[in-house]
């Protein structure tokens, strides 16, 4: 397959062609050539769209479909090609399934189902065994087998000696452990942010400190054991502040915040909507721009659409009984691009996210592998409902305006478009 790329403005700044327009040719999954103008011919697949821009592939470190045993959510299939049409060229998937992703078949079994797709699927091994923060689950064999990081989805590691084990034995291979930042003692059977907003509406609070008690502790043992700690999704101000506080002590620690905490507070809480029901819950304006501010100054090292699909029976019910989570592929490009620097978001969505997880970039350069987002950072759209392509609806962007549209990716040798 030959496809010819018109009038596209590259964006990559390891590339020498960042900031430029050109016309880019694909032949057999590769850059053949690259240039101001590229004549077509009748065997060219031909890509020319309105204010074409394109990037390295997009990454996405925290994604959840539901299969295997929660099909109903998401399948594996319809998920790789919603990612791929929100700009994806790679996801992370969370081992939050049933069974959860805790052994070497399992992550073999995930690699096989996404044999052949547009969109890479790299799984996240389970920290613990049945993510119960128990016993450590087999971390080696996992990653022999292809997962790229480990950690228990939304649970945090309770057990401040099994974090320990966990940094120092991944240490033998170069792992990644990752440590969901709260304190379930703190946080108690919280729905909300603690604040304003919980008090008005009779919710009960899960205070920042929770966030904060967690990462410290994180900190602590990273410091003691050294090694390689990921913190992902923080949403608060001061969460920003520690991590900030630990690089600069030179500890190994990255971190990363969802999309939707970037953009919503805890105000939308006033309709009771449970598509506004997130873990860790949505915060104030002031942590906004805290984590806005983030990263733009490099302290959050990623951003994520942190996926999520819960079917309509635990979703579309009393907000206190509601599962937590939201679906985010869609809307992540335009939510972000809304309120930050296109760089910041490819930034955050591609070299800094690869380098963390150890996946190769490949940079727009002639000769090197095509992989590539493609879209407009300038048009506005309102998000509807006919723009979900996931199984399962629970975004909280519905009829919200964004900023971009994504028209698909190439990769793998695959051209998606919408």
């Amino acid at each position: 397959m030959i496809t010819l790329i018109k009038n596209a403005t590259i964006i990559d700044a390891n590339s020498p062609y960042h900031n430029q327009k050109k016309d880019i040719l694909i032949s057999e999954g590769k850059l053949e050539k690259i240039a101001d103008s590229i004549p077509k011919k009748d065997h060219y697949t031909v890509l020319a769209l309105e204010n074409l821009h394109i990037s390295c592939g997009w990454f996405d470190t925290s994604v959840s479909f539901g299969e295997p045993g929660f099909e109903e959510r998401e399948t594996i299939k319809n998920g790789l090609q919603v990612a791929a049409k929100s700009g994806f060229t790679s996801i992370a998937l969370n081992a939050n399934t049933n069974p959860v992703i805790d052994s070497k078949s399992d992550v073999e079994y995930l690699i096989h189902k996404a044999f052949n797709t547009a969109t890479n699927l790299y799984p996240i091994g389970a920290l613990t065994k049945e993510s119960k923060g128990i016993e450590i689950a087999e971390l080696y064999d996992m990653q022999q087998s292809g997962a790229i990081a480990f950690g228990d989805y939304n649970k945090p590691i309770e057990n401040d000696n099994l974090m320990k084990i966990a940094l120092l034995y991944v240490q033998n291979f170069d792992g990644l452990v990752l440590s969901f930042p709260k304190n379930n003692a703190i946080a108690g059977d919280g729905i909300a942010n603690e604040g304003i907003n919980s008090t008005k509406l009779g919710l009960k609070g899960i205070p920042a400190l929770a966030e904060h008690l967690q990462i410290a502790r994180d900190l602590f043992l990273l410091e003691y054991t050294g090694g390689k700690l990921h913190i992902p999704t923080i949403s608060t101000a001061k969460s920003v502040a520690l991590i900030k506080k630990a690089k600069k002590e030179g500890l190994q620690v990255t971190c990363s915040v969802a999309a939707h905490h970037l953009v919503l507070t805890d105000n939308e809480l006033h309709g009771f909507d449970s598509n506004f029901k997130t873990n860790p819950p949505l915060r104030t304006k002031e942590d906004i721009k805290s984590l806005q501010k983030g990263v733009k100054s490099g302290d959050i090292d990623i951003i994520t659409s942190d996926h999520n699909p819960i079917d309509i029976e635990h979703k579309k019910v009393e907000f206190s009984e509601a599962k937590d989570g939201l679906i985010g592929l869609e809307s992540a490009f335009g939510a972000v691009n809304s309120v930050l620097e296109l760089e910041d978001f490819i930034s955050c969505f591609t070299t800094k996210p690869k380098k963390i997880f150890g996946i190769r970039n490949h940079s727009i350069q002639e000769g090197n592998i095509a992989d590539i987002s493609i879209f407009n950072p300038e048009v506005e759209t309102i998000f509807t409902k006919a723009d979900i392509l996931s199984n399962s609806k629970n975004s909280a962007f519905i009829n919200k305006k964004l900023k971009g549209k994504v028209y698909g990716i190439f990769s793998n040798n695959q051209l998606i478009i919408n």
